[in-house]
């Protein structure tokens, strides 16, 4: 938690991955995040994994330190009041991140006749507006037939949401880029942001769509890794490792670590080639490469080669579960800074991360909890839109918004 965005002001009606990681940075940062839920709960609130009490762990994660109001907005009045707590009135106000439909009840031309500098961050599935998540986004772009056994045609599904959290990371860079445009100029925003569209750009960026415009398409190579040398080799007591060699460096380092000198010597004199300047001969020669390295590794222990690897700065990891990683690696452990055990309004105590960035020489500040929804509804109307107690008496009678629910 730094303080480097702090007085800027930013709502978000958003659900699920790419909107409140969005906003989960933005506050990491300074920034005062306002969530608009509905007075049911949002959609994810009671998303797995789950805590024991049932309370959602994912809502936890990505909802830290952000404030949260509980709207109706079925009903008109409930989404007047929602309208104009987005458009509340302030210089480092008016900054918007939603995931709801362009023409939905948050439509950015609605909302801008109210603030006509507004700025709204708009995450979408595809660009035409048609429904997506990352999970057939992935599909769609040849993603899963990329990865998984060579000799498989069953498409393997990622767990990870890259696009999602791409998109999220996207949507806070654009938003910040889009209140420094507004300073400049005086104008509002509004940006579209598609997880296709991330999707397609990323595959352009790293090469991809060039390499399909040629003529070529992503072959599936296992656990290879595209390009250079690297895969999972196995121990001589069966514990398993992740090697890699982009770099000449790397190359030399694991080299020398296993004592293969020879071998590969014997094999580029073979080959007429030369596996230290080029990465790409080690990806086309791969397969008596790793016989190679696998007949070195499989002759020692998991210590004895971790050891070894560590000796020469061999780019290496093992293979673990996340459970043995937290208890394993020292990137969970306090002296990092990174994490630190809170306890949580659902009543779970667990290590907590905080910023990832770290900006030297400022302290990072404790990690931050997420709010019961609508914990905050009575102090946003009264502190931003100046309403009296009585008459946010009336709203909660009249069932028009909600306080916090366990």
């Amino acid at each position: 938690m730094y303080d480097i965005l702090q007085g800027l002001r930013v709502v978000e009606a958003a659900s699920f991955v790419a909107g409140p990681s969005s906003g989960l940075y933005l506050q990491q940062y300074g920034a005062e995040v306002i969530r608009l839920d509905p007075v049911t709960g949002p959609p994810d609130h009671r998303r797995w994994p789950l805590s024991v009490g049932g309370d959602s762990l994912f809502w936890e994660g990505l909802n830290k330190g952000k404030k949260s109001i509980a709207v109706d907005l079925s009903r008109p009045e409930g989404r007047e009041l929602a309208a104009a707590v987005i458009t509340a009135p302030g210089e480092n106000a008016g900054l918007f991140v939603t995931n709801t439909p362009a023409s939905g009840v948050f439509a950015h031309e609605r909302l801008a006749r109210l603030r006509p500098d507004l700025v709204s961050v708009r995450v979408m599935g595809w660009g035409d507006g048609t429904s997506a998540v990352d999970y057939t986004v992935n599909p769609a772009f040849g993603v899963p037939l990329m990865t998984g056994p060579a000799d498989s045609d069953e498409p393997v599904n990622h767990v990870l949401p890259a696009w999602d959290l791409l998109a999220g990371s996207y949507a806070a860079f654009i938003l910040l880029a889009a209140e420094r445009r507004r300073r400049q100029t005086g104008a509002g925003a509004e940006v579209r942001l598609a997880l296709s569209d991330i999707a397609a750009t990323t595959l352009a960026n790293l090469g991809q769509v060039a390499e399909v415009a040629a003529g070529g398409d992503r072959p599936r190579v296992g656990n290879a890794l595209f390009g250079a040398f690297g895969r999972d080799f196995v121990c001589r007591d069966g514990r398993r490792i992740m090697v890699v060699a982009i770099t000449p460096r790397q190359w030399a380092n694991l080299v020398g670590a296993l004592g293969i000198e020879a071998a590969v010597g014997a094999l580029e004199e073979r080959l007429g080639t030369s596996f230290a300047r080029d990465e790409g001969q080690r990806f086309t020669h791969r397969a008596p490469l790793f016989a190679i390295v696998q007949q070195a590794i499989g002759q020692d222990t998991f210590e004895g080669i971790a050891a070894a690897l560590d000796a020469k700065g061999v780019c290496w990891s093992p293979y673990r579960t996340l459970r043995q990683a937290f208890h394993e690696d020292p990137l969970f452990q306090k002296a990092y800074g990174l994490f630190e055990a809170i306890t949580h309004p659902g009543g779970g105590h667990y290590a907590t991360p905080g910023a990832a960035g770290r900006l030297e020489g400022l302290p990072r500040g404790r990690p931050t909890l997420a709010p019961r929804f609508g914990a905050h509804t009575d102090e946003v109307l009264s502190n931003l839109l100046g309403l009296p107690a009585a008459e946010i008496s009336r709203l909660h009678t009249a069932g028009l918004i909600a306080g916090p629910r366990p």
